[in-house]
């Protein structure tokens, strides 16, 4: 029974070293995602009109949802979830997209 039990602990522990370098790379991928995102959030250029700096605070906000959607696609097996990064990746380029543009031309025919 000793046996047994030993032989089980250490196919446990080979189950675990063999899955820990994708979710340590997938959580290294979440966590630079999440401080960029911080970062840039942060040095935004605030003027204090509401419209502006809602446009510079998300676009690194939706820049830090893509780079997360990028390692969900990268390292995720869950169709559904795999199915919803596709999603961010494209709804959130679009905006980063609407939001340049306003911030190029539209805050100017104010």
């Amino acid at each position: 029974m000793r046996v047994v039990s030993m032989i089980a602990g250490l196919l446990a522990l080979t189950a675990t070293a063999q899955m820990a370098p994708d979710h340590s790379k997938f959580m290294q991928a979440m966590d630079v995602g999440m401080k960029t995102m911080d970062r840039d959030m942060a040095a935004a250029s605030m003027n204090g009109d509401a419209d502006h700096d809602f446009a510079v605070m998300m676009l690194p906000h939706h820049q830090g949802a893509i780079d997360m959607a990028k390692a969900e696609l990268s390292f995720g097996k869950d169709p559904v979830m795999r199915r919803l990064a596709q999603g961010i990746l494209v709804e959130q380029q679009s905006e980063i997209d609407a939001m340049k543009l306003w911030l190029r031309n539209g805050e100017k025919k104010r």
